[in-house]
């Protein structure tokens, strides 16, 4: 039955060995559907498989847009090569000429012929002189015609060649904005300060507080304003220290001497006992 259909006009037996050699060597062979294949009769495929014939009419797969389902050889037959394109060649169109005709000169008729007896009139003279005179004009014009529009077809054929060798001007490239200069950090303060018998010490960052004051020893102050070379602001600190250690010493003498009053009050106490 397969043979039947193939005969009737799908893929013969030798169209089919050359698909299976062409699918060997790694190609996909297009085909087109036959009337058999029903409404998609007449467009392109490709084979990519051919499955057991045994087993199904349907043995021949080819990819049909994204769908690849089997088909029977006879629905089948080799895609004709396309002829490649022919160029057709550029003709350059004739360049246009100008012709100057040449003016017509009359012939002197039998009648107008001067008789034997006749006497010679000057007046011919003159009129072929003229006639001569007029013949040059029209060569000149004729040559300067032909000067001008000789001129206009080179300046025609130099258009092209002028425009064509025209380099585009480059663009101006945009001036690069500087860079914004980095912003200067806000300036520190550190202050020291004493009051109410305290040593603080405060920092701030321009409007922005880095440390609260807080209390500090007496040695610590003196040990930060012994780092500046500052003799004034030295003596001064030396001069508060000093006046706070006297009244210390003043001051421990004082409670020395309540506490010794205390304690002999209660030895006397214990005593009593």
């Amino acid at each position: 039955m397969v043979a039947a259909r193939t005969a009737a006009g799908g893929l013969s037996t030798v169209e089919l060995e050359q698909i299976r050699d062409t699918l060997a060597a790694g190609r996909k062979p297009k085909v087109v559907f036959t009337e058999a294949a029903g409404q998609i009769a007449g467009q392109l495929g490709q084979v990519v498989q051919l499955t057991d014939p045994e087993l199904s009419e349907e043995w021949v797969v080819v990819r049909f847009g994204r769908d690849e389902l089997p088909f029977s050889p006879a629905d089948l037959k080799i895609a004709p090569k396309a002829a490649p394109a022919r160029r057709t060649p550029i003709v350059p169109a004739p360049r246009e000429e100008s012709s100057v005709s040449a003016p017509a000169v009359e012939q002197p008729t039998d009648s107008a012929l001067p008789g034997p007896d006749a006497q010679a009139d000057p007046a011919p003279a003159t009129t072929e002189a003229g006639g001569a005179t007029d013949g040059d004009g029209v060569k000149d014009t004729a040559a300067k015609d032909t000067g001008k529009d000789a001129g206009k077809d080179s300046a025609k054929d130099r258009e092209p060649v002028e425009k064509s060798s025209g380099v585009p001007a480059p663009r101006a490239t945009p001036a690069k904005k500087a860079a914004p200069k980095p912003k200067a950090p806000a300036g520190l303060t550190v202050t020291l300060a004493y009051a109410d018998g305290e040593w603080t010490v405060a920092a701030n960052q321009g409007a922005k507080s880095l440390a609260k004051p807080y209390v500090i020893k007496a040695s610590e102050a003196l040990k930060m304003v012994g780092m500046l070379d500052v003799p004034g602001v030295h003596e001064a600190v030396e001069e508060i220290v000093s006046a706070a250690r006297a009244e210390a010493e003043s001051q421990a003498e004082r409670l020395r001497a309540e506490l010794a009053e205390i304690e002999a009050r209660l030895a006397e106490l214990r005593e009593a006992e």
